[in-house]
């Protein structure tokens, strides 16, 4: 009798497997002699796992990946709550540390920009220098060019004198 329920179990497998189409596999399972015991582990304690117990050590940390998580501790090992409570103090140490890097980051950002901002100013001042000096040296010209026409200009103003003198 066993054996022909375990037959039709396995044709209605077959038969689902059929009807879902090419997406979608079932995974075959190796048949368990009849004479063979089979076991199934479940609690029926009324314990729920969605409430953590009052004195329960805080399991929040979501700014770590989940690998790094601390596990949650066998609580009636001593050894396995030193070893959560280490674990958290690491993540915690983890965290400062992860905190004080991107305060560095935004600090070294800043930095970044007023030296930037440096050397444009020191690239503006030196051609604010060339272009001082540029112009220095035409102001020079200019004046040494002034001082030649107002010699020449009192030159011919002797000259016209002595010929308006003669005539």
């Amino acid at each position: 009798m066993v054996d022909s329920k375990q037959t039709r179990l396995h044709r209605n497998l077959e038969d689902q497997e059929e009807g879902q189409g090419s997406g979608a596999h079932m995974i075959s399972t190796a048949r368990v002699p009849a004479d063979k015991p089979v076991r199934i582990a479940f609690s029926l304690d009324n314990a729920s796992d969605d409430t953590p117990p009052e004195d329960a050590i805080p399991l929040v940390f979501p700014e770590l990946d989940q690998q790094l998580q601390p596990l949650p501790p066998c609580h009636d090992s001593m050894e396995s709550m030193q070893v959560f409570k280490q674990h958290c103090q690491i993540a915690e140490e983890y965290r400062e540390v992860k905190k004080e890097i991107a305060l560095l980051e935004e600090r070294k950002k800043e930095l970044i920009a007023k030296l930037d901002q440096a050397e444009k100013e020191k690239l503006d001042a030196a051609q604010l220098a060339r272009e001082f000096e540029a112009l220095t040296e035409e102001n020079r010209t200019l004046k040494l060019a002034q001082s030649q026409c107002i010699e020449q200009l009192e030159k011919l103003r002797i000259q016209y004198q002595k010929r308006q003198g003669s005539s």
